[in-house]
């Protein structure tokens, strides 16, 4: 039992609860408890000494370069203003699968951000379970922010006053997800994804423009199904539609599971109070087990680019880290395990710089090509599951934009 001490925001003194050397994390985008890591930010250099901070996707600017002259940045990926650490040179990245977290991090203090006690005194989680989780049982310290404007969320997870060390009150508005507007590349590619996706599957998908697309393409449908690792404002619209029910499930029917919302105030006010929307961690929304267990389920990722025999990059582009090994691998062979399930990479076959369907990968193999699906853009669908690396070859050729298909296949056929 942990002391559960409230204590006001102005009162909260870093250097009583974070040690030189210590591992501090916090949930990532929206569930970062920003009260706390401002103070942390401000406070830094009361610690003492050096200490390391693990950070997800972010979305505010408290952690700032100017911080690493105290503190050592990790995260999986370089998403959102991650980017500027990785520019200045101080972000340190984990290069680890997202179903792996719980036994890749080792934090020494806690951050959460939760939504006040309901009648029965239980704190929720709000917008985030996924790899917090566990740490709540492993961190010597766990700090809370409860944020009077954060939805009050169902999950796997309930807290009460004695599993934090100190609470501190808030009632600052979650930061939010610009929403993109896809292009009009961005809804042929939709119409090629749509067009594998029928009635009754339960869907995984990332965020961004195209996703979103693909989201919005599925306005005729019936009773789809969500298991995500994050889900955003286009599911609540889709929920409130009725095209999206879960009922016909095979696992959590009647039931969205997911590890994290990322959007804005849309999805908030959905999962508000709403027993239809369950968050989970991590070890379940990635589980290979689990997801084998899904009928019908289709894992939608993107990519940064994919060789011409499907292997995936969705880490780095022209020497910088932008994205993550997050959990496409996952996803993906959870879906070929899965009966009738689609294992679904989908991108821009190229970008004004050049061509996303490549040769050569110019970062690292994020996903092998042993576990390549279908890969989608706007010229079309290549379903690699079952070919050789010639038969490969052409399907990708095919795909590719029409003014690289000739440069494409001659590197091809210098690979032999």
């Amino acid at each position: 039992m942990r002391e559960g001490r409230m204590l006001d925001a102005s009162r909260f003194d870093v250097s009583r609860y974070v040690r030189p050397g210590d591992m501090v994390a916090w949930g990532q985008c929206g569930a970062e408890p920003c009260t706390l890591t401002a103070t942390l930010a401000a406070q830094r250099a009361s610690v003492g000494g050096r200490f390391g901070v693990f950070i997800g996707g972010t979305w505010s600017d408290n952690m700032s370069a100017v911080c690493a002259d105290v503190i050592d940045f990790h995260s999986y990926t370089g998403a959102g203003n991650n980017r500027k650490l990785a520019k200045a040179g101080v972000l340190d990245i984990l290069p680890s699968h997202y179903s792996q977290f719980a036994h890749a991090l080792k934090v020494d203090v806690l951050f959460l951000q939760v939504a006040p006690a309901d009648e029965n005194g239980c704190y929720s989680l709000s917008i985030a379970h996924e790899y917090l989780v566990p740490l709540i049982d492993t961190a010597r310290v766990v700090i809370a922010e409860v944020n009077a404007a954060a939805p009050w969320t169902h999950g796997s997870r309930t807290l009460h006053a004695g599993d934090f060390d100190v609470l501190v009150q808030s009632d600052r508005t979650p930061l939010e997800w610009p929403r993109a507007q896809p292009g009009e590349i961005d809804a042929r590619i939709a119409a090629h994804t749509a067009a594998l996706i029928d009635d009754g599957m339960t869907l995984q998908f990332g965020m961004g423009a195209l996703p979103e697309a693909i989201l919005a393409a599925l306005g005729d449908r019936r009773d789809l199904g969500v298991h995500s690792g994050t889900i955003g404002d286009a599911v609540a619209e889709l929920s409130e539609r009725g095209v999206i029910t879960n009922a016909r499930k095979t696992l959590d029917r009647g039931v969205t599971i997911a590890g994290i919302m990322m959007g804005g105030k849309r999805v908030y006010r959905f999962a508000h109070g709403n027993p239809s929307v369950q968050f989970r961690p991590t070890s379940y929304t990635h589980d290979i087990d689990v997801l084998g267990r899904l009928d019908r389920f289709a894992a939608i990722n993107s990519a940064i680019e994919v060789d011409l025999t499907g292997q995936v990059n969705a880490e780095s582009a022209a020497g910088q880290y932008l994205g993550a090994v997050g959990g496409g691998v996952d996803f993906l062979r959870g879906a070929a395990r899965s009966k009738g399930g689609l294992p679904i990479v989908a991108l821009p076959s190229c970008t004004t710089k050049g061509s996303r369907i490549v040769a050569h990968l110019n970062g690292p193999v994020s996903t092998p090509r042993s576990d390549a699906g279908l890969i989608v853009t706007e010229h079309g669908v290549a379903d690699l599951r079952g070919l050789t690396l010639r038969q490969r070859v052409r399907r990708m050729l095919d795909i590719a934009a029409p003014e690289w298909r000739e440069t494409l296949e001659a590197e091809a056929h210098a690979l032999g």
